[in-house]
């Protein structure tokens, strides 16, 4: 197995007791003890999005991606209009979700490495009947971090029937994120990255609104994604008792049980501030010790679990830093993707001290006199 550190932006290292969680011998899905274990993850992921009892969280055996079809599929119906704010790679995808299911898309569009002005969407709001808004929280190919709190804020004002749809893929567990104080409708993330789990599980939290337009649609366009289905499986496992549609991702679900009890363990402030701290200290030392440029527009649009950075050679910089044992991604952004690198500094490399992974990976960097 590689000893190399993982600092690329999802998956990323985990710890020792998810790793262990994952090796457990596999239980019946429909049997008391995985119930237990099923309602315990429900529940804490409720404390993670800082959702209310109103609120029905869903997680199913999938990536962050299947959280769009979630969506596209399930609050939209053929021909209703969705305006996405569009910050990079991810958020473009996202719109293309939407119109995959037959959605009419408007998107405005960032200038690259900024965020969309807010005076945009209120703009555009007032001129438009839109269904939905769907903003990325962080867009990993941008590292850029919208200000979702005053974008949700400008939607209740002027286009307070409009459903909000939040990616938070790459935000929840070390980004401040409030679920029922922002008013959000629909959030959706991956275990994969600050919530420090292993790939393979989409999760999701609604609105009772968003609930109710779920559930009161006629016309079903997904089966396995389809929330008619899900959500009784998920009130009935919450509740202690199981329940059968398809087969969860038993180990998977283990393992995230215990990963959202480590983010919570020292509060979830707590964990969100020491990601904001080791993101601003690394981004510092890398500006201003090394000279370079950020993807992200200055601090105050910049995402705290990655870092984007434009470098001469990034394939030469990439395969350095492999032979000094620290793993780190390539540019995936249409209009710039040969020319920068992307640092992940999330979870346990972040919050673990003992580790000190990101002051290795800032080390490595430095020793190639960029």
């Amino acid at each position: 197995m590689s000893s190399n550190i993982l600092l690329i932006p999802g998956p990323i290292v985990i710890s020792e007791n998810v790793q262990a969680a994952l090796g457990t011998p596999s239980l019946s899905h429909t049997g008391p003890e995985f119930a237990a274990i099923f309602c315990s993850t429900l529940q804490k992921t409720r404390k993670l999005f800082k959702a209310g009892e109103t609120a029905q969280p869903v997680l199913l055996a999938g990536s962050g991606t299947l959280g769009w079809d979630v969506a596209a599929s399930n609050l939209i119906i053929p021909g209703e209009r969705v305006l996405v704010l569009s910050t990079g790679y991810f958020s473009d995808s996202f719109a293309e979700c939407f119109q995959t299911y037959g959605a009419k898309v408007d998107k405005l569009t960032a200038p690259l490495g900024g965020q969309v002005p807010v005076s945009d969407v209120r703009e555009a709001l007032a001129n438009g009947h839109y269904k939905m808004i769907s903003i990325t929280h962080v867009d990993t190919s941008t590292a850029v971090l919208n200000d979702v709190r005053s974008i949700c804020r400008v939607v209740k004002e002027v286009s307070p029937e409009t459903l909000i749809t939040v990616d938070c893929v790459c935000s929840v567990g070390c980004e401040k994120l409030e679920f029922d104080a922002w008013g959000i409708d629909y959030a959706l993330t991956a275990s994969q990255k600050a919530i420090g789990c292993a790939p393979g599980l989409s999760i999701s939290m609604l609105s009772e609104r968003a609930v109710g337009v779920a559930l009161n649609r006629e016309a079903q366009s997904s089966f396995f994604a389809s929330l008619k289905r899900w959500i009784p499986i998920m009130q009935s496992y919450e509740k202690g008792s199981a329940a059968y549609f398809a087969t969860p991702a038993v180990q998977l679900i283990n393992a995230l049980d215990v990963a959202i009890g480590e983010v919570l363990k020292p509060g979830l402030d707590a964990r969100i501030a020491k990601h904001r701290d080791i993101s601003n200290w690394f981004k510092s030392k890398v500006t201003e010790e090394l000279g370079l440029k950020l993807v992200s527009a200055n601090e105050r649009v910049s995402a705290h679990g990655l870092t984007a950075i434009y470098v001469k050679n990034p394939p030469e910089v990439i395969s350095a830093l492999k032979k000094s044992g620290i793993v780190i991604a390539g540019g995936i952004h249409k209009d710039i993707k040969g020319e920068y690198i992307r640092v992940g500094h999330m979870g346990e490399s972040a919050c673990n001290d003992s580790l000190q992974h990101i002051q290795k990976c800032y080390d490595a960097l430095k020793s190639l006199n960029l």
